[in-house]
């Protein structure tokens, strides 16, 4: 284009191409015009060979053409039935004439020259040229804002049937002519012409109107009308609202107009996906219970009631299918059966959502969720799908530090018979029971808790909260293999009922490694040391504490032999056997005495011991006091008799783990207690000197700490003791000082006095408690109390270098007592900066500078 040109073109763009119809025109000059009407003067000559006169008859066959199929630039007609189209006649839908037909046949019909002769070129396309006119026109300029306009209407259910109706006027305009005039002119019937025609307007619809806005008033229009058909109740079921349309005559509309098929197909599955939960966690959610027929009841209603619905909803969809009413409805049995799955999976899906609170409530029977559960992971997706939410679940509500362990353990217990319940190969309990057997691993009381519930009675259960008693229960009716026998299992060759490990199995899957409650918590440790080394501790506090006949702790021993083999549990075995023969050592001796003794007893208090080989028991309390001469009588007259029989062996009297039972008598009661060996010394010291001496005794802490050669923390807790049993009573004026408590005030009796009297009483009998069950009453030493004996030993070494070489960095202490100490330094710098801490505060050691000195 010239540079004038394109001035000129700058201020008369040019018209587009299909803008108006072709006018009437003399292309070759010399030709004579035309005068009237196009459509009175327009013949066709069929044989006409001159080129330029073929291209007049083509230019005026095709002005007749698009001046007919032309649309007038205004706004569709308001059409209410697809019967009233009468009225589109005349301005909308133009009269045919012979002429028009003629026309038509020309430019259209394949048998005509000039179309053969124009064939490929697009310009000259009349179903080109009508879509331009048709759609990119009078849609865009005309249709598609008052589409928009009804969109913008606050109730979307009739917004979207308002815009089908106005889109349905468009159809009925757009496509009558083509239908009526030039499909049949087209060949085998204008088959591709029209699939060609219906593909453009789609398009056109898709891509000119807000899709995901239509989309979603379809969605709320159709889940409303699921909601009720199916009798199911949500938010968006209100009252006192107009009846909603009619939406099989919707899609049927939305079909025709070609804004069905696959489009609305995946928006009513999306519907009746969501109704479908909204059914199951409305009628099922929280049921539970065992002999579960919540599977049975949701088949019958798919086939019932859902599958019927969602047939008669896609009747519209399918081409060539009209809606049928409920009574003519056919149903496939294949496709019953495939929704009926996809109810088990919404089930399955809700059952995994409520897993943790199955499980939590496992004890108030919810193994019907379980049941249900159980039928919807058969397959590696979903059973992915349930460990992986419930892990996370697990991790989010239960494995936190503010849990207590003995929920954890609870909860652990119910997981492991749920997953077994739910998968009997345990694929899905090695899945999840990893994240909470790390977790319980990390915790320092995991291992105390399951030992003390493994040997705790049904009473202990009940009244102490750090025993589990699901595990003590199971311990009553366990059956289990030993480790060798499961090691062993994949190598019995005469496993007839043998099976390959699932294909979603770990690599290192073991079919019964977590299925049995006992042994997986016993497992729960990276070495059996652990476990062995802390129920050693536990069952040597109950042999020295109880006297029954050991029948549980027998039972536990061996089927930990079981597990463990009897090599780490030698000591546990030589223990109890310890026990067992110092009953008859014990009942030997004191046969012996009485036959010495004659038929009367020597000494007013009768003693019975214990004997214990300490190479094999854990370290126990050794602490040494004085005992009343009662006592210590009856030891030397029991070890004079053990040594008659054991020749070889002396005995070490363990004072601080015997137990005695006191009766005390005061002038108006009598008070019997069974109490610790320093608490029966303590007591004892108060007693007069003097039988005819009724005057109470006043004793003092240190008098009593330097009588008895006992540590002050015993004499204290001794006290606290007896002052809470309302036998000693401390001194208003001297401090430390307490004297025996002859009499109760009457305001210790009488519940109904308010005196200071009986605050005083209230107030002595918590310390009582407090004193029972604190201070130093375990008869086997914690790890504490062993390191901060060592850590006694090594001060020792620190209050040496500190003095001889000056103030150290705590690194260099370390280094030092790792070269000094035999043996070596068995801890690391944490541990000794606690301990070292310790004496700061302590006042004995100093901190300058980052290094330690002694403190002047």
């Amino acid at each position: 284009m010239t540079a004038v040109g394109r001035v000129f073109a700058a201020v008369f763009p040019p018209l587009d191409e299909y803008s108006v119809p072709t006018p009437a025109a003399t292309p070759v000059l010399g030709s004579a015009g035309f005068e009237g009407s196009v459509e009175a003067q327009l013949t066709i000559d069929w044989n006409l060979k001159d080129t330029a006169a073929e291209q007049v008859q083509w230019e005026r066959a095709w002005h007749t053409a698009t001046t007919f199929l032309s649309l007038p630039a205004e706004q569709l007609p308001a059409i209410n039935d697809r019967d009233d189209l009468d009225r589109l006649y005349g301005k909308w839908w133009k009269h045919f004439t012979p002429e028009v037909a003629a026309a038509l046949r020309y430019v259209v019909s394949p048998d005509s020259f000039g179309a053969r002769l124009r064939k490929g070129q697009k310009q000259h396309d009349l179903l080109h040229w009508y879509f331009e006119e048709a759609g990119l026109r009078h849609f865009i300029q005309l249709v598609r804002p008052r589409i928009l306009q009804l969109l913008e209407e606050t109730d979307a259910k009739y917004a979207v049937t308002n815009v089908v109706i106005h889109l349905e006027r468009a159809h009925a305009v757009y496509l009558h002519n083509l239908e009526e005039h030039i499909y049949p002119l087209c060949a085998d019937g204008g088959g591709q012409e029209k699939r060609w025609i219906m593909s453009n307007l789609t398009g056109l619809l898709t891509y000119s109107l807000p899709q995901q806005k239509i989309n979603d008033d379809l969605t709320e229009l159709f889940n409303m009308h699921a909601e009720a058909a199916l009798g199911i109740q949500s938010e968006s079921s209100g009252t006192g609202q107009r009846k909603p349309p009619n939406v099989r005559r919707l899609a049927t509309r939305l079909q025709d107009i070609g804004m069905g098929g696959s489009r609305l197909q995946k928006i009513l599955a999306d519907v009746m996906s969501g109704v479908l939960s909204t059914y199951i966690k409305q009628n099922y959610a929280g049921e539970w219970s065992s002999g579960s027929q919540v599977a049975a009841k949701l088949r019958y209603w798919v086939e019932t009631r859902f599958a019927r619905y969602i047939v008669e909803m896609l009747a519209p969809l399918n081409t060539g299918v009209r809606p049928q009413t409920t009574s003519e409805t056919e149903i496939a049995l294949s496709d019953v059966e495939k929704w009926q799955a996809i109810a088990i999976e919404h089930l399955g899906a809700l059952r995994t959502e409520e897993l943790f609170n199955i499980i939590v409530e496992w004890e108030n029977d919810s193994r019907g969720a379980i049941e249900d559960l159980k039928r919807y992971v058969t397959n590696t997706a979903a059973r992915t799908h349930v460990t992986s939410s419930f892990c996370e679940v697990l991790s989010r509500r239960l494995l936190q530090p503010g849990a207590a362990t003995t929920e954890i353990l609870q909860v652990y217990i119910s997981i492991i018979r749920a997953f077994t319940l739910l998968d009997s190969k345990g694929v899905l309990l090695d899945r999840v029971a990893r994240p909470i057997r790390r977790y319980l691993r990390d915790r320092e009381d995991t291992v105390v808790i399951v030992v003390s519930s493994l040997l705790a009675d049904a009473e202990e259960t009940s009244s102490n909260s750090d025993v589990l008693p699901e595990l003590a229960e199971e311990m009553q009716n366990n059956t289990t293999t030993t480790a060798q026998e499961e090691d062993n299992a994949d190598l019995d060759f005469d496993d007839m009922e043998w099976m390959p490990d699932p294909v979603d199995a770990g690599p290192d899957y073991k079919k019964s490694k977590y299925l049995d409650v006992i042994g997986s918590l016993i497992s729960l440790f990276e070495t059996k040391d652990i476990f062995v080394k802390e129920f050693q501790k536990v069952l040597g506090e109950r042999l020295l504490k109880q006297a029954h006949d050991f029948e549980k702790e027998i039972r536990v021993l061996e089927f930990l032999k079981l597990r463990f083999g009897e090599a780490p549990l030698q000591a546990c075995e030589v223990m109890l056997r310890d026990i067992v023969d110092s009953r008859r050592l014990d009942h030997v001796i004191l046969v012996e005495q009485q036959k010495v003794q004659g038929h009367r007893t020597a000494l007013e208090t009768e003693m019975h011991a214990r004997i214990l080989s300490h190479l094999f028991w854990p370290a126990l309390h050794s602490e040494d006091f004085s005992l009343p001469f009662e006592i210590s009588a009856s030891q030397a007259l029991w070890a004079t008799g053990f040594e008659k029989i054991k020749q070889s062996r002396k005995l070490t009297w363990l004072n601080a783990l015997g137990q005695v039972t006191v009766e005390l008598d005061l002038e108006d009661r009598t008070v019997t207690e069974v109490v610790q060996t320093w608490q029966a010394s303590v007591i004892y010291a108060f007693q007069n000197a003097e039988s005819d001496d009724r005057r109470p005794v006043t004793k003092t802490v240190h008098q009593l700490m330097s009588s008895l050669s006992m540590s002050e923390s015993f004499v204290r807790n001794a006290l606290t003791f007896w002052v809470g049993k309302l036998v000693l009573r401390p001194s208003s004026t001297h401090a430390d000082t307490y004297h025996v408590l002859e009499t109760l005030p009457s305001s210790a009796l009488d519940p109904s006095s308010s005196s200071k009297g009986m605050q005083s009483t209230l107030l002595a009998a918590a310390a009582a408690a407090d004193a029972a069950t604190s201070g130093p009453a375990h008869a086997v030493r914690s790890e504490e109390d062993i390191a901060q004996e060592k850590m006694e030993v090594f001060w020792q070494f620190v209050v040496g270098m500190l003095t001889n070489q000056g103030a150290m960095p705590l690194a260099r202490i370390v280094m030092m007592l790792k070269v000094v100490v035999p043996g070596g330094f068995p801890y690391g710098n944490e541990e000794l900066k606690s301990f070292l801490e310790g004496r700061v505060k302590e006042g004995k050691l100093e901190v300058v500078g980052g290094q330690y000195k002694i403190k002047v």
